[in-house]
């Protein structure tokens, strides 16, 4: 499997005030791209300065992880927003870590839409669009990482925006490609060494296991671990070590 890469994204800066969830540092030592908190999920602007100084230190790309005004819940829980509200929640959270990012000397690569606003984008026409004008105003051409398949994914193609296959090696999945709710048994992955596997078979062979058996199709460019999840380090070391013993290298999406 000599020469093949894939990207490694994890959610991190989801803590608030001194509060804290994610082991930003750790990680980051480990992933290539980081999907960092805006502030309506969870993060604050100490916590995206940071993140993005860490980030910018070991080279690791900076995406903004936009969600729902949902501090409360985690950003777990659908709103039935207006879309133009959405749009420009959008267009605000992108905003204030694009300015935490240039003064740590980097910048803002791409977009990836948090827990219930990704879950939803996925077959929601007018909260996907929402999602879309914002980054295309924002950054023509702009990466969007989407579950593939998703009603997310295909507007943005359309849109001139570029589309970036997402999968779960920590999630688990249904039949028909879409992740199991976390309200539901099978929702997560236990375990590093079974995160590291199912890793490992997303990137050499694209399919991951439904929670019914079923081998679902998944070509992913980049890979996702959640930051937040029990193990998220270990898990992420593990898949590291996975991908590298079968000659899969770490490298952000082009």
């Amino acid at each position: 499997m000599g020469g093949a890469t894939i990207d490694l994204n994890a959610d991190l800066g989801e803590g608030f005030g001194a509060w804290g969830l994610t082991e930003d540092e750790a990680l980051l030592d480990v992933v290539t791209s980081a999907n960092v908190a805006c502030g309506f999920h969870a993060g604050d602007p100490s916590i995206m300065r940071r993140v993005a100084v860490a980030a910018v230190d070991r080279g690791v790309r900076i995406g903004a992880q936009v969600s729902y005004r949902d501090l409360a819940g985690f950003g777990r829980r659908y709103l039935a927003v207006d879309p133009g509200t959405l749009r420009d929640e959008i267009l605000y959270q992108y905003g204030a870590l694009a300015a935490m990012a240039e003064v740590a000397g980097g910048e803002v690569s791409y977009v990836k839409p948090h827990g219930a606003l990704y879950n939803r984008a996925v077959h929601d026409e007018a909260h996907a669009s929402a999602v879309v004008e914002a980054v295309a105003s924002l950054r023509p051409g702009a990466p969007i990482l989407a579950l593939p398949g998703s009603v997310l994914a295909r507007l943005a193609a359309d849109a001139g925006l570029r589309p970036i296959a997402e999968a779960y090696p920590d999630r688990g999945y249904e039949p028909d490609g879409s992740l199991v709710p976390r309200s539901e048994p099978d929702a997560l992955v236990a375990g590093a060494g079974a995160v590291a596997a199912r890793a490992l078979r997303l990137a050499v062979d694209g399919a991951v296991e439904a929670r019914n058996g079923v081998t679902v199709a998944v070509r992913p460019a980049s890979l996702c671990l959640h930051g937040d999840s029990p193990g998220a380090v270990a898990a992420a070391v593990a898949v590291r070590d996975a991908l590298a013993a079968a000659g899969v290298a770490l490298q952000p999406f082009a």
